[in-house]
């Protein structure tokens, strides 16, 4: 597996206004709080588990993201090799299972997956804060077509600082960097 870095094609955009785009609702009463929720480092032995969030999430944003270029093998041993062994892996466990992981390499945050079935509970907030607290900066990669999760980083802090046209990136699919900054 390819990580997108260098070279990107990107142009610089001004900070945009305030979105009138109303918030994403809050959980309800009956799902469980993020609280119930522990981030601990990732080890190589959560790899299959690592994996299987990333894949099940990337499904479940349909057409949101492009299609994976790479098989479910192929990711599992991505993340068993280079990622859990190269990188700064969290993951966030709720009932003794992986249902959330974030990458972190220097300010960059190169994942943050939810499994499908704990989205909108907070997890998602719970890694990005965490993250926030190890980091003066951040900067990250998402797909321009991917919605949910512009809003939820610009919810958080994130601006758009550039746009990408796809052809760095092995999905070649348009992009974009945000930076978050204390």
């Amino acid at each position: 597996m390819v990580e997108r870095r260098a070279g990107r094609r990107l142009r610089s955009v001004k900070p945009a206004a305030p979105s009138a785009k109303p918030a994403a609702p809050e959980p309800s009463a009956s799902e469980p709080p993020a609280g119930a929720v522990t981030i601990r480092r990732g080890v190589v032995e959560d790899a299959a588990a690592v994996a299987g969030v990333y894949v099940e999430s990337r499904r479940h944003a349909g057409p949101l993201i492009p299609r994976m270029p790479h098989s479910d093998d192929d990711v599992r041993t991505w993340f068993a090799s280079i990622v859990l062994v190269d990188h700064e892996v969290w993951v966030a466990e709720a009932a003794g299972r992986i249902v959330a992981i974030m990458v972190l390499r220097g300010e960059s945050l190169d994942q943050l997956y939810v499994a499908p079935a704990a989205q909108r509970l907070g997890i998602g907030r719970k890694l990005l804060e965490h993250a926030k607290a190890r980091r003066r900066r951040l900067r990250l990669f998402t797909f321009a077509a991917n919605e949910p999760a512009r809003a939820f980083y610009e919810r958080h802090g994130f601006r758009a600082i550039a746009f990408g046209d796809g052809t760095t990136n092995e999905e070649a699919a348009p992009d974009v960097l945000y930076e978050w900054a204390r």
